[in-house]
């Protein structure tokens, strides 16, 4: 398997920012890792192993971009404000400097052979981003497999609320979205899947993904909502069992 690691500065976030690309060929997969995670987590805790035919086979390549989740959703420290504020850096980070080089990389590595459009994934707190990002910006974004995530930013900022937070928080937004906006009719031709298990530790992130998945029904926006058992913890050992699942129905 072709591996790349890049260390490259950041004008959104004042700082370098690392990221790993596994493959040399295939459509692009952005993984945000769970929260407080890092680039490499992905890879130390088997996930790409667990998707290794499909980067070595040339259907995807993964990229794994880092998180500054210390900083902002789990940052205790910080009063509410600059922590979504802070976060907007690392949204603007992905979607103005992120996207357009994972775009460059992929164009040459499928030597200027369009593959298909970005799907975005993770697991947990890397859910919740996947989720949020494809949901802001569907215009960038093909799709989303997202595993176990929460999709109401009240779960991290409590009672605190504002123009922000409200932008990041999906169950919020898309509830007020009218079914005329724009958006929607882009969500209708996108691939929205996402999934998460009955067992331990899953209950928050049930609630959420029913919730969502109502959402999408209501305005007439197709998902694959999927629910598995009561053995299906929120853990890594199940991760990598869905992540390829999906992607063998997809790709």
């Amino acid at each position: 398997m072709h591996t790349f690691y890049f260390n490259e500065y950041s004008y959104n976030l004042n700082r370098n920012m690392e990221f790993k690309v596994f493959g040399n060929s295939g459509r692009p997969l952005l993984i945000f890792p769970a929260q407080n995670g890092r680039f490499y987590d992905f890879e130390n805790y088997g996930m790409i192993e667990s998707i290794k035919p499909f980067i070595d086979e040339g259907k995807i390549q993964v990229f794994c971009v880092d998180s500054i989740d210390i900083e902002t959703w789990s940052n205790e420290s910080w009063d509410n404000r600059k922590k979504i504020e802070k976060h907007e850096d690392y949204f603007h980070y992905i979607c103005d400097e992120f996207v357009p080089r994972l775009f460059s990389i992929n164009a040459e590595s499928n030597n200027n052979e369009y593959m298909g459009g970005i799907i975005t994934s993770g697991c947990s707190m890397g859910a919740t981003h996947a989720m949020n990002f494809f949901l802001r910006r569907p215009d960038i974004f093909d799709g989303v497999i997202s595993l176990s995530g929460v999709y109401r930013a009240s779960y991290f900022f409590k009672e605190y609320s504002d123009d922000l937070v409200y932008a990041n928080s999906p169950i919020q937004y898309i509830e007020g979205m009218p079914y005329d906006h724009p958006y929607v009719e882009i969500y209708r031709n996108r691939l929205i899947i996402a999934c998460v298990g009955k067992g331990a530790w899953e209950e928050p992130m049930i609630e959420d993904t029913l919730k969502l998945k109502s959402l999408f029904e209501y305005k007439n926006i197709p998902c694959w909502i999927d629910i598995w058992g009561s053995d299906v913890s929120h853990d890594w050992i199940w991760w990598r069992k869905q992540l390829p699942y999906f992607l063998s129905k997809i790709i």
